[in-house]
């Protein structure tokens, strides 16, 4: 009985060992183009500058000094990117940098003789009013947040029935769409009925108090995993909330999901499969995007990087808005560059 358990146990380890090592090859095989490519080859730089092209032959020489191994395919579908990586560096080459100048170590937005109103306004908020409620609930999903809030300021419909209809579609399509990494249905309805209850005693918190929201799952949140969308980090729980979800539920929202994203926040790939685009199933959504695109909340927050934002959001046919760098607070996110 000892035997067969350290037996299991021993080949639970090895597949786990076998896991975090296709991770790893995945992961290289990304940075590859970045990390790689001006250390491996750089004896042959003056030649590459001349042909202006990788090879598949080039990687392949690539790969001995690395210790990794790719197949043939593999080395096809990176070649593209690290082509184009070929063709930033020679542009960097391109700027006379002296040695004297400092590194890029901070960013300011603001340019030379610049200068901004430093008075604050308050919000104005939309003045929207909604006559008539649908039949169906479910004609909603689709509203805009503005809409949303005045269902719920005014009592027509209450956060907890909005909360279930969106909970419902969340586990109608997510099969297809593979958009959910966790559905935090428990703290949604928990979420929902204070918000109800607030609200009928007159304490209304704002246009977003009881609208069903969801989240990338590279924000950390106390008592839920925050996979990454990486394999290895499945079972990850991180001790703390970010600050976006702490003012979002001061604001009185409800969490219904947190949301795919690519492993590591790149493409649309993650363990649990490709999340897909709602109106082409045969392709991807390009990152995430497809919750709201699908109507299976009233609105969600991701982060951007180079494109995790506006790239599904074009794909997907949603609109996503890009803050400005510094605006809003990163703590509790996953660390990007």
């Amino acid at each position: 009985m000892k035997k067969s358990q350290k037996s299991k146990g021993t080949t639970s380890k090895n597949n786990e060992n076998l896991e975090r090592r296709r991770f790893m090859k995945y992961f290289f095989s990304i940075g590859l183009a970045s990390i790689l490519l001006p250390v491996v080859l750089w004896s042959k730089l003056w030649k590459l500058q001349e042909d202006k092209k990788l090879t598949i032959g080039t990687l392949t020489e690539a790969t001995k000094i690395s210790g990794l191994e790719f197949t043939e395919t593999e080395l096809e579908m990176m070649l593209e990117g690290l082509n184009q990586q070929l063709k930033n560096y020679q542009q960097l080459r391109n700027v006379p940098l002296a040695n004297d100048v400092p590194s890029s170590l901070g960013f300011d937005p603001i340019m030379p003789g610049m200068t901004f109103p430093e008075t604050q306004h308050p919000l104005k908020i939309s003045q929207l009013k909604v006559s008539e409620v649908p039949t169906s609930l479910e004609s909603v999903a689709f509203w805009s947040v503005t809409k949303l809030s005045q269902l719920v300021k005014t009592r027509k419909v209450t956060s907890l029935k909005l909360t279930r209809m969106y909970l419902s579609r969340l586990k109608r399509y997510d099969e297809k769409l593979k958009c959910v990494v966790t559905l935090t249905e428990k703290l949604a309805l928990k979420q929902a009925k204070q918000a109800d209850r607030e609200i009928a005693s007159g304490n209304y918190r704002g246009p977003l108090h009881g609208i069903p929201w969801g989240v990338k799952d590279l924000f950390a949140m106390r008592g839920y995993q925050t996979t990454w969308g990486a394999k290895p980090y499945q079972n990850q729980v991180i001790d703390k909330n970010a600050t976006v979800i702490e003012r979002l539920e001061e604001a009185g929202t409800v969490l219904v999901a947190k949301l795919t994203l690519g492993a590591l926040a790149s493409g649309d790939v993650w363990y649990g499969g490709q999340t897909k685009n709602p109106w082409n199933l045969n392709g991807g959504s390009s990152g995430s995007s497809a919750a709201v695109a699908c109507g299976l909340v009233g609105f969600s927050i991701g982060t951007e990087t180079l494109g995790s934002i506006v790239s599904p959001a074009t794909v997907c046919g949603v609109t996503g808005l890009r803050p400005t760098f510094g605006r809003v607070s990163r703590y509790g996110a996953m660390s990007l560059s």
